[in-house]
């Protein structure tokens, strides 16, 4: 998969993807979600055809055959970001795709969710270890506050303001096949992100 494209919607440059099925391009949630009922039509995970075009999971699955990982958590109503351990569901079969599935509910209880895969990093250098980032696109519009923790490592200059929680795991390699320890170390490219996302 190339490292950039074009937006579906604006025909920008852009470097962000469906992180469902990783073949539409997007250079904002906005788009993303406008976007959303033309693409829902086709967004499939890598080879797979399943039924369902959300991001709610019904499986429980038991806590041995979970994975934890470390993520980052930028709280809503908190001025610093913190480490967080991520429960993931190893897959159940290639069908479902090689990589785990983070269980990210308990940081979004109200259901509502979604992701974006961030490929390149500061002066767009590509990361070699890709960052998924869980957000909320409608917590602003819903009335939730500005994410203080997304603010204050932004010093206030994001063009968009991030609102509601935003959990951020990190791609154990360029295939994301897995999930890898995030650390605070990856709050540079984080706050590239946050800064440039429109």
């Amino acid at each position: 998969m190339p490292s950039s494209s074009h937006c579906a919607v604006c025909y920008q440059p852009t470097s962000y993807w469906c992180s469902r099925c990783q073949e539409a391009w997007y250079c904002s949630a906005d788009h993303l979600q406008s976007d959303w009922p033309r693409h829902r039509k086709t967004c499939r995970p890598p080879a797979a055809t399943p039924t369902t075009t959300s991001h709610t999971f019904t499986m429980t699955p038991t806590p041995n055959s979970m994975v934890s990982v470390t993520a980052i958590h930028f709280p809503a109503n908190e001025d610093k970001p913190r480490l967080v351990t991520v429960n993931c569901m190893p897959p159940g079969d290639l069908s479902s795709g090689p990589c785990p599935t983070p269980l990210v509910q308990p940081w979004f209880p109200d259901g509502r969710y979604s992701s974006l895969t961030l490929t390149q990093g500061l002066n767009q250098e590509p990361l070699r270890f890709p960052l998924q980032v869980w957000y909320d696109g409608d917590a602003l519009s819903r009335g939730s506050p500005v994410n203080r923790s997304v603010y204050r490592i932004t010093s206030g200059q994001a063009v968009r303001a991030w609102s509601g929680p935003v959990v951020v795991l990190k791609f154990s390699g360029s295939r994301r096949q897995g999930y890898s320890e995030a650390s605070l170390n990856d709050l540079p490219a984080l706050s590239a992100y946050f800064l440039g996302f429109k």
